[in-house]
């Protein structure tokens, strides 16, 4: 029995209304029930577990972002915040190795690092720029606005001047203690110094402000003569200064190995002096110079024109900092008769006296070949007179006639034309010749007195010292020795025979004498030569006219040769006998004198 909410009777149980009231009424409450259970977090038995469950899930996946934050801060971005760190309360610079000394052949130093000052600037800690500014321009030189500008730039470490001298730096640095300027500050550094100026600069090469190396030796050898640079860490301080005292230097620099060269920096000079007047005398383009010891390939002078002012390479004209007779190819000219006279006589072909019976012009291929003495009639000549007269018609007959060329290409192989000689110089190209398989109805002819190939002129110094030193080739060099340790340049294996050599020998000691020559003679030494006047190639294919390569390469004592020397003028107008040759004559009496070799007689 039930009570009604407002009767006091009973309402009995078997009463159809009630019955149907109440069915409804359990039906919505069990309907909201389950509404509340079913919603994350709902109240109720199965709410109450759910809201449990899904937050154990929230909390789980926050702990999870949390952890992976802390693991990416403090595990993998720990050495990248921490170097961050450290790099904010530090300044980190490069303590500069020493670069090696390099000497010439009697210990003369060429190239030497010294020590020296930086100057630099915090702008925010300048106390007085204009006053700064004007002491900078006092000891340093310079423009007083482009020191405003820097002193003023709001940037942190600013450069003001790189390489300045110890001497300098310190006076300045004592003028701005005295008047109170702050801001300034300096650091050690190294530079390169020249004790002989610019002479050897081709060689020796230079080194930039900020150690970097463009050509030269200290291109070439630059891994054994920079070293190892060493770095210092400055602690800084607030707004960026260094902390007096607080320096560490975290690694020492290593310096470079010393370099002893085979020139001599006396006969370089003379080198240098003689071309740059011949080329301005002979209306040249350009002219070059190479002085060896054939015994050993060692070069003893090297240049070519124009200079390379090493204490002032930024002035430099182009091609000044390279070598040509290294990194150029010329047609050789007639000094390659040279190199023809010595494959015919060692393979057995032709003799210093074999006759041939030379007319005024030699077809060759489809071109006839002419003498440059302008002969018209025919003449009768060894293989000597063709030499000591320089005649193109007549090794073009010999070479054509006698040697042929299958035997021909394969002494111009023996004798490394067209390969590069290995020279301790960057840059060295190989040139241009034909192989056997090459050649056509033109090129026997005419490789045979120096043209229709195209090769750096060191490649007939090597060649021509060949022949002075017995047949024996070495290549040319300039590094003697390296941290006390002597270089090893093995000699090559034997390209012609003794017997060869000695019989050309005989043939270039006359062309001195009595040939084209005989301006390059040299008082009281006998002397073996060849005079050589290249024709150069125009854009269209065929040869400038009055324009050379006019050059001679020769070596003295004849009998026993001490130094071998090149000379050679391109682009002028003179032929070799009135321009080359005597430029040559200078330059070996003074290899003569230098190298102590005694006169002849």
């Amino acid at each position: 029995m039930r009570y009604g909410r407002d009767q006091e009777e009973p309402l009995w149980d078997d009463d159809p209304m009630w019955d149907d009231e109440a069915s409804s009424y359990d039906e919505a409450s069990r309907a909201r029930y389950r509404r509340r259970a079913s919603r994350r977090g709902g109240s109720g038995p199965g709410g109450f577990d759910n809201g449990i469950k899904y937050m154990f899930i929230w909390a789980l996946a926050l702990f999870a972002v949390v952890s992976a934050k802390l693991v990416w801060l403090q595990v993998i971005k720990s050495a990248e915040y921490t170097e961050m760190g450290v790099a904010s309360r530090t300044s980190t610079s490069v303590l500069r190795a020493k670069r090696g000394t390099i000497y010439d052949r009697n210990g003369n130093v060429l190239a030497i690092s010294v020590d020296c000052k930086t100057v630099f600037c915090y702008p925010e800690m300048v106390n007085d720029a204009v006053s700064t500014a004007d002491l900078l321009v006092e000891y340093l030189g310079g423009d007083p606005n482009e020191y405003l500008s820097l002193l003023r730039s709001g940037e942190g470490y600013t450069y003001i001047e790189r390489q300045v001298d110890e001497s300098k730096a310190e006076r300045l640095a004592q003028a701005l203690e005295e008047r109170g300027l702050e801001g300034v500050y300096f650091e050690d550094d190294i530079k390169r110094d020249y004790p002989y100026g610019d002479v050897g600069g081709q060689i020796i090469g230079f080194v930039n402000v900020d150690g970097s190396v463009k050509t030269g030796l200290e291109s070439y050898y630059d891994a054994v003569l920079s070293g190892e640079d060493g770095e210092m860490v400055m602690e800084l301080g607030n707004g960026g200064t260094p902390i007096a005292g607080a320096t560490n230097v975290v690694r020492p620099a290593r310096d470079g190995a010393d370099l002893i060269l085979s020139i001599d920096i006396d006969l370089q000079r003379v080198a240098e002096e003689q071309i740059t007047k011949a080329v301005v005398d002979f209306q040249a383009e350009s002219g070059s110079v190479m002085v060896t010891d054939p015994t050993t390939g060692e070069i003893l002078a090297a240049c070519s024109t124009p200079l390379l002012p090493v204490t002032r390479y930024w002035e430099m004209e182009e091609g000044a900092d390279t070598l040509k007779l290294v990194t150029s190819s010329y047609e050789p000219g007639s000094i390659f008769k040279v190199i023809t006279s010595s494959i015919g006589i060692n393979a057995g072909l032709v003799t210093p006296w074999s006759t041939y019976t030379v007319p005024p012009e030699v077809l060759v291929g489809d071109d006839y070949v002419s003498d440059d003495d302008g002969r018209d009639w025919t003449m009768t000549m060894t293989l000597a007179e063709m030499l000591r007269r320089s005649s193109n018609t007549g090794l073009a007959m010999v070479a054509q006639e006698s040697i042929g060329a299958e035997a021909f290409a394969a002494g111009v192989s023996a004798f490394g034309i067209g390969t590069p000689t290995g020279i301790d110089y960057p840059g060295e190209v190989s040139g241009i010749v034909r192989s056997l398989d090459e050649y056509d109805g033109s090129t026997l002819g005419s490789m045979a007195f120096g043209q229709g190939l195209a090769i750096p002129l060191v490649q007939m110094v090597k060649a021509v010292g060949t022949v002075a030193n017995g047949g024996v080739p070495h290549t040319p060099h300039f590094l003697v020795s390296q941290s006390g340790e002597p270089a090893q340049w093995p000699a090559g294996e034997q390209v012609v025979s003794p017997e060869t050599c000695s019989q050309v020998v005989d043939m270039m000691r006359e062309v001195v004498l009595s040939g084209t020559g005989v301006n390059a003679q040299v008082s009281g030494y006998d002397v073996a030569g060849k005079t050589g006047t290249g024709e150069q190639a125009d854009a269209e294919g065929g040869y400038r006219e009055y324009s050379y390569v006019s050059s001679f390469i020769g070596f003295a004592p004849a009998s026993e040769p001490k130094v071998l020397a090149y000379v050679g003028l391109n682009g002028t107008p003179y032929l070799a006998y009135g321009s080359a040759a005597p430029t040559f004559s200078t330059i070996m009496g003074e290899a003569l004198l230098d190298m102590g070799v005694q006169p002849s007689w």
